[in-house]
């Protein structure tokens, strides 16, 4: 039987329902406060969704939609500043309390705190967006819960590339089969799987009927999701 050693969560869809409420409302006050007529729907964000990043997501959009934009040659400025002013009215969105986290998972957290089980966090999204969920959605000293976090721009190449959980490892010092890694999305399982990490998928809105081949099992959450059952699909996962 091998030992779970750590659980690594996904943030964005996996933590929280953040991205339809949460970081698609941010974009669009922030396209309105930098004077742009851009609006990003639903069904356009659940698009863009396919992009990981935000300033990613912006750049793939302008080069779609708005040339002009693209054109001019503070470009890359532009982007950082949209990025920096939808990152800031993300925050506040999440501090009024309007984003809770999907259901079982702070059990499952307290839960592994309470079994010696280690947390981290593997996210495309800014350090600033995770510590301000965590604070308003789990306890003000949430993020000294987990041991490592990687988030944003600390490696190169984002989702669906393995690099951020390759990072976390490292930094875990754990072997991919200690760890079992929690994903909502085709590109995150795409990332955790290479990067050698058994992996549970919890579909949300934007992900539901993506290809989740390779995971070792598909729920619409983990509101009946136990450790046990974790160290089940671990083992089935060794023997099958």
């Amino acid at each position: 039987m091998k030992k779970l050693h750590a659980l690594i969560f996904d943030v964005d869809g996996t933590l929280a329902d953040t991205e339809r409420d949460g970081h698609r409302v941010a974009f669009n006050l922030a396209f309105t406060e930098h004077g742009l007529d851009w609006n990003w729907d639903e069904d356009l964000y659940g698009e863009l969704l396919t992009v990981t990043g935000g300033k990613e997501r912006i750049r793939y959009f302008a080069e779609r939609h708005a040339p002009d934009f693209i054109a001019r040659p503070d470009f890359p400025a532009l982007v950082a500043a949209l990025h920096a002013t939808k990152t800031e009215h993300y925050v506040r969105l999440v501090d009024s309390g309007q984003i809770p986290l999907r259901p079982g998972i702070a059990r499952l957290i307290d839960a592994a705190r309470a079994s010696s089980v280690r947390l981290a966090i593997a996210t495309t999204t800014t350090p600033e967006n995770v510590a301000a969920l965590l604070r308003a959605a789990i306890a003000p000293d949430a993020m000294d819960w987990f041991e490592v976090i990687g988030a944003g721009d600390i490696v190169p190449a984002k989702k669906p590339a393995p690099d951020i959980y390759n990072w976390v490892l490292e930094r875990l010092g754990l072997a991919p089969d200690q760890c079992l890694a929690l994903e909502d999305s085709e590109n995150g399982l795409a990332a955790s799987l290479g990067a050698g990490i058994p992996t549970l998928i919890t579909e949300n809105t934007y992900t539901r009927g993506q290809n989740f081949s390779g995971a070792l099992a598909v729920l619409p959450d983990l509101d009946k999701v136990t450790l046990s059952d974790i160290q089940q699909h671990l083992n089935k996962n060794l023997t099958s």
